[in-house]
């Protein structure tokens, strides 16, 4: 495997983070969701002006790693008023970390965590925060692994479903 570079991401990869973020999820959570709750989803999730919208976010930033012109992976942090909950000015939530299922256990989901505690640091910022599938053991396990402690549940709504996160945080220096 060639090297991962992370690069902050602008407008003129908004088509880029449309097709990973639709690849990952469906890779992800597929097998676990109806078809049309996954349809539902990713539609609304992933259309072009709720991208450019997030894109333009100031209190938004996305990173995406790159595998020489392959992108496999992608980062979306959150402060102040664009966090999905808490809205702490204190905090940045990881809102997504998502790599492709052929770069899982290449740590490049190490390095998108890496730079979210980076930009962490850099806006000073207490703590980190997200929220996790409570069935989704591998992310879990990254989390705790990289400090993270679970502090509250929340109903994440996939199609009509309701499943539940865990919201865990981990406190920083």
């Amino acid at each position: 495997m060639s090297s991962i570079i992370i690069s902050i991401s602008g407008e003129k990869d908004l088509e880029t983070l449309q097709n990973i973020g639709i690849q990952t999820f469906t890779e992800t959570f597929a097998e676990d969701n109806t078809e049309e709750a996954m349809k539902k989803y990713l539609e609304e999730s992933f259309n072009t002006e709720k991208i450019k919208s997030e894109l333009n976010n100031p209190d938004s930033f996305f990173y995406i790693a790159w595998e020489e012109d392959n992108p496999v992976g992608y980062l979306k942090v959150n402060s102040g008023k664009a966090q999905t909950e808490l809205q702490d000015e204190t905090s940045l939530e990881i809102e997504r970390i998502y790599v492709k299922k052929s770069h899982h256990g290449k740590k490049v989901g190490q390095l998108l965590y890496n730079q979210a505690l980076e930009t962490a640091q850099q806006l000073k910022k207490s703590y980190l925060w997200l929220g996790v599938w409570e069935e989704n053991v591998r992310a879990l396990n990254f989390y705790r692994k990289n400090g993270f402690v679970e502090f509250d549940k929340h109903i994440f709504r996939l199609g009509e479903e309701e499943q539940t996160d865990l919201m865990m945080k981990k406190i920083l220096d």
